[in-house]
């Protein structure tokens, strides 16, 4: 096949008239940038487009046009390439973005030779970007940044766009509602539930400034409990056009502004919803019973995701009774269910058995030649091969149970097994745990994973994860649990010693699914590796 081409010329009335060739009324992607600002298009009619842009006045302030050409294009490979360019732009960071939501046609579709266009060709225009020095990262750089995976302008499975859009038409119908409005959606980890309400809040905010909309000047969030999460959230803000920083919270510091203000918000997105308080808690500035309960007060339509099997601890404990005792009182609707898995690049057999892992049977491993699963003798083992796919991918990591001690008194603490020792997890700012290059030297925490994509996963399954004999299942010895803070509380509980198991199980499922191509595990507890390493 013929070459990509580049042309980059002037963004002015004359550059546009001199526009010739076959590639007129033929489709091309193109983008128009200055030193701090990028919009990224496609057409089939390339002058006529580029007028109209010149008489806007956003685009005005832009001073360059870039062509991209290629004989072979058809229009499912140029919205497939401007929908790709947008999310790389996106995560570079170098330019804000001036785009708007994706329409309907950004939904994941095949097409003839798809596969030459997103990959082959996509790679040429990348690094010939690169080599311009128009943009500044590598594509495997920005393929493992948590601002690329959560764009709000990826494309959509066919399940994600028609949640996206049932989300928006709900929150349409009931903006106005003189009672709060409440729509769940359930789905668990690595479904693609944040990058759904990711491309949510960027287009509600957009319909927030249109005035035909029924969502104009409405006043919108996006809450989040998880504090490495936030940070991603935030950087996508500073680099899109529709988002500003204000648009996400925690939910504490919502619900304690909405109480001051006295006025309500229209739509609040709820992410992770499943680490909600449902108790009291002084030290985190939160008095009042129940978070959710708080936010549906506050808020004129809320929508929330939540994974029941990602509860971590007793101070957020939910399950569905005590989900449905509180929206109950509300006008909602049947929850909505997100099923399809998105990270793990694994078959239904391996997501099966470690589900039935998480539910403490072991079975017989199945094979998947595409996703890498092992299990070690040895952490220290474990830990050189994660190095060594860490420097050829990048986003490799350790993570543990917190069968280890681990405080918040600056002192460094350390998962240490017979050959193994490294520190646990430390702070870095704005930048999220797994995108630090040195924290290959250190093991991961739920709390600092939860959410968030690694491309190998290496698991050590501590003191608490144990066998039991007799009935060949996975034992949990809750007393072997270091993190005391997921047990304050459990007093309240009748049943507690069945919620501390819980918990340990629920913090199993998050750790083993984060890795997008291989799980890797090495049990402290002899028994239960002698028995793994059977399999």
């Amino acid at each position: 096949m013929s070459k990509v081409e580049i042309k980059t010329i002037p963004f002015d009335k004359s550059s546009i008239d001199s526009i010739n060739g076959y590639y007129t009324d033929y489709p091309v992607v193109y983008f128009l940038n200055n030193d701090t600002t990028v919009y990224i298009g496609e057409t089939v009619a390339v002058k006529n487009r580029m007028r109209d842009h010149l008489n806007n006045n956003e685009r005005k302030a832009l001073k360059k046009m870039s062509l991209i050409i290629h004989e072979k294009f058809n229009q499912s490979a140029t919205y497939n390439i401007e929908t790709k360019l947008i999310n790389y732009f996106l995560a570079d960071e170098r330019y804000k973005l001036q785009n708007k939501s994706q329409t309907v046609n950004s939904v994941m579709h095949n097409y003839y030779e798809k596969k030459f266009f997103n990959e082959e060709l996509f790679e040429v225009i990348w690094d010939e970007l690169l080599k311009r020095n128009i943009v500044d990262n590598s594509r495997n750089t920005i393929e493992n940044k948590d601002i690329f995976k959560l764009s709000p302008f990826k494309e959509l499975s066919i399940e994600q766009l028609e949640l996206q859009q049932k989300i928006i038409e709900v929150c349409k119908q009931h903006i106005n509602d003189d009672e709060p409005y409440v729509f769940l959606i359930k789905g668990e980890a690595g479904v693609g539930k944040s990058v759904v309400l990711s491309s949510v809040i960027n287009k509600i905010q957009e319909l927030s400034k249109e005035k035909s909309s029924p969502l104009y000047k409405s006043n919108n969030y996006l809450l989040v409990n998880h504090t490495e999460m936030l940070k991603t959230y935030k950087k996508i803000a500073g680099n899109v056009k529709a988002l500003t920083k204000k648009n996400f919270e925690k939910p504490t510091s919502f619900i304690n502004q909405r109480k001051k203000q006295m006025k309500k918000a229209d739509i609040v997105l709820v992410d992770e919803a499943h680490l909600l308080l449902t108790k009291p808690d002084p030290y985190n500035n939160f008095v009042e019973e129940n978070q959710l309960q708080e936010i549906i007060r506050h808020s004129k339509v809320v929508i929330a995701v939540y994974d029941d099997k990602q509860v971590l601890k007793m101070k957020s404990y939910w399950d569905e009774k005590r989900l449905h005792s509180i929206i109950g009182n509300y006008n909602t609707e049947p929850t909505y269910k997100l099923t399809n898995q998105f990270r793990m690049q694994a078959n239904n057999d391996m997501v099966n058995w470690i589900d039935q892992f998480i539910e403490k049977k072991i079975n017989k491993i199945p094979k998947d030649p595409k996703y890498d699963f092992r299990i070690f003798e040895s952490a220290a083992e474990m830990y050189h091969v994660i190095h060594e796919l860490n420097e050829e991918y990048g986003l490799a990591r350790i993570v543990s149970t917190f069968d280890y001690i681990h405080k918040k008194d600056n002192q460094e603490y350390y998962v240490e097994e017979e050959d193994f020792k490294l520190p646990w997890n430390g702070n870095y700012g704005n930048i999220t745990w797994a995108e630090q290059a040195d924290t290959i030297r250190e093991v991961g925490s739920i709390y600092t994973i939860q959410g968030f994509d690694l491309n190998y996963v290496g698991v050590i399954l501590g003191p608490s994860i144990s066998y039991d004999e007799n009935t060949d299942e996975i034992k949990i010895l809750t007393n072997n649990y270091k993190d005391t803070e997921a047990f304050r509380g459990k007093d309240e509980f009748q049943n507690s010693e069945e919620v501390k198991e819980k918990i340990i199980l629920n913090s199993l499922n998050v750790l083993m699914k984060r890795g997008i191509h291989g799980l890797f595990i090495y049990a402290s507890d002899p028994k239960l590796r002698s028995r793994l390493l059977e399999l």
